[in-house]
């Protein structure tokens, strides 16, 4: 399942099941075959994720997604504002 993208939603739920099945004594091993990722990514989704309720998770992404299009529109205003900068100054 390499490359696969996870919704939140879905993270927090196979979190939630890894939980179950890890307290029931299964190997870790065993826990990340049955929900198809990597023992990797499960450890990376309980860092991220762990403890969350699914509509947290959803808002994280949701700001995340957010703060990168501010990030980008930042930049470009950035850019724009150097450029007529340079105009005025006479260089182009």
């Amino acid at each position: 399942m390499r490359g696969k993208k996870h919704t939140p939603e879905q993270i927090v739920r196979k979190l939630r099941d890894a939980e179950v099945e890890l307290s029931s004594g299964t190997a870790i091993g065993q826990v990340c075959q049955k929900l198809g990722v990597s023992e990797n990514t499960l450890h990376r989704w309980r860092k991220q994720y762990g403890g969350m309720k699914v509509e947290d998770a959803k808002r994280l992404k949701e700001l995340e997604a957010e703060n990168a299009r501010l990030k980008k529109l930042v930049a470009e205003l950035a850019l724009d504002k150097q450029m007529l900068e340079e105009l005025a100054r006479g260089k182009y």
